[in-house]
């Protein structure tokens, strides 16, 4: 009986080679741009303590709530695979304490992340995140200088994105606004949806993110908290827009805005990009001062943003990053096995060179090989054959204009070797 194949878990899938480039044109881009601007790199564990984010994010969130995958291992602790990673970031600041440097502590992320939710456009049940945090400094222009570095690197890979911005308060001025939602959604509780209505007692700011559309009517005529910030949120505010503005960056105030996490303060914010539809999030972020202690770490601000890499992806084109790809310098092509061993031997000392060389095992003509060659879009063939193994003398052929000429052994590596191919 023929067994039944296996394939990939619903919600996950394979990366090939074909389209791989991509990934690799956004993750080399990123690292290029996010180093100008000071900010280092960092990997933590893709699971984590459940109680992380179930402090860290938020209990109440749909994240924690609904779409973890936890798990309990030998030892009977709960683990949980990241679905976020300032959470990790930050426990890592706390943990190696990081903090005691003084100053700002820039760091960046490229990772995948792990939610339990339904599948749509552009989201996966393993998906991947490209993010950044400045921790140290409460300062809107860091914020300011963040933005300015995420839409550079959207606009260097030719990605158009509407900013968007509001402030979400902070614990002096939200618990009052909070109230105050409460209490005009108490008149419409029976029009809300059910996830509205749990929210409207235990986090009723989470109700402004409702995506359900039954629920749209009546979020857009609750109260606007950006009319009720104390006065340092609302300079924080307004500075963060004149810095903005300074720098000649356009935006868009949205009071509805509070993002899917707990941890944000003050600032919250979204890029979004028409060409994705109706999930039309690529990035989101914001401060989260306080997360730190949380956490049960040292007083620390935050600010930072996680970009959806398998969105961003999806809006390049497919060819794009391709000649960064696998392109030999050199193809070997050998006709018989005592050239496919002086082959071996070729590729290896070229390879040693530092020259992309590719011997294709499964041999074949000459002719099948040059257009293997060509295929894959090697510069040069180098031909051996039982004359030029007799000779000493190898084939040198140029793809470009099928210029052939011989060489020996030693001329072979110095005309193809290291800057000679």
């Amino acid at each position: 009986m023929e067994e039944k194949l296996i394939t990939t878990v619903p919600g996950t899938r394979d990366l090939l080679p074909d389209e791989i480039s991509r990934w690799h044109l956004i993750e080399d881009r990123a690292r290029q741009i996010f180093t100008r601007y000071g900010f280092l790199e960092i990997r933590t564990p893709i699971f984590e303590a459940t109680e992380l984010f179930a402090r860290g994010v938020g209990e109440d969130t749909d994240i924690v709530g609904k779409e973890m995958y936890t798990f309990h291992d030998l030892s009977g602790r709960s683990i949980s695979l990241r679905p976020e990673n300032t959470a990790p970031v930050v426990r890592a600041y706390a943990q190696h304490a990081m903090h005691r440097g003084g100053g700002l502590t820039k760091l960046y992320y490229i990772g995948p992340m792990f939610r339990h939710e339904k599948k749509q456009k552009g989201r996966w049940r393993q998906f991947y995140q490209i993010g950044a945090e400045a921790l140290g400094s409460d300062h809107p222009a860091i914020e300011a200088e963040t933005i300015e570095m995420l839409l550079e690197l959207l606009s260097s890979l030719g990605v158009r994105g509407e900013l968007l911005l509001n402030s979400v308060g902070c614990g002096r001025c939200r618990p009052d606004y909070i109230l105050l939602l409460r209490r005009e959604l108490q008149h419409r509780t029976n029009d809300l949806c059910e996830d509205c209505r749990r929210r409207a007692e235990t986090n009723a700011l989470r109700v402004l993110d409702c995506k359900v559309r039954s629920c749209q009517p009546i979020v857009m005529q609750l109260p606007r908290i950006t009319d009720h910030l104390c006065a340092e949120c609302a300079d924080h505010f307004r500075r963060l827009q004149g810095f903005l503005s300074d720098a000649g960056i356009g935006y868009g105030i949205v009071p509805r805005l509070v993002r899917g996490l707990d941890y944000y303060v003050r600032t919250a914010f979204e890029i979004v990009s028409g060409d994705l539809g109706a999930q039309n999030a690529l990035v989101g972020g914001g401060r989260y001062d306080g997360l730190s202690e949380v956490l049960g770490g040292p007083r620390a601000q935050g600010f930072g943003f996680a970009m959806g890499l398998d969105r961003l992806v999806m809006l390049l084109p497919e060819d794009a990053g391709r000649d960064a790809g696998y392109r030999p310098g050199v193809f070997v092509a050998y006709l018989g096995e005592e050239a496919f061993g002086k082959g071996i031997a070729v590729a290896r000392a070229l390879r040693r060179r530092g020259v992309t060389c590719h011997l294709e095992f499964a041999g074949g003509s000459l002719k099948s090989q040059l257009r293997q060659a060509n295929k894959l879009g090697a510069g040069h063939v180098v031909i051996i054959g039982d004359q030029e193994l007799r000779r000493g003398r190898y084939l040198i052929r140029r793809m470009e204009d099928s210029v052939q000429w011989d060489v020996s052994m030693a001329e072979l590596l110095e005309q193809l070797g290291a800057g000679g191919s």
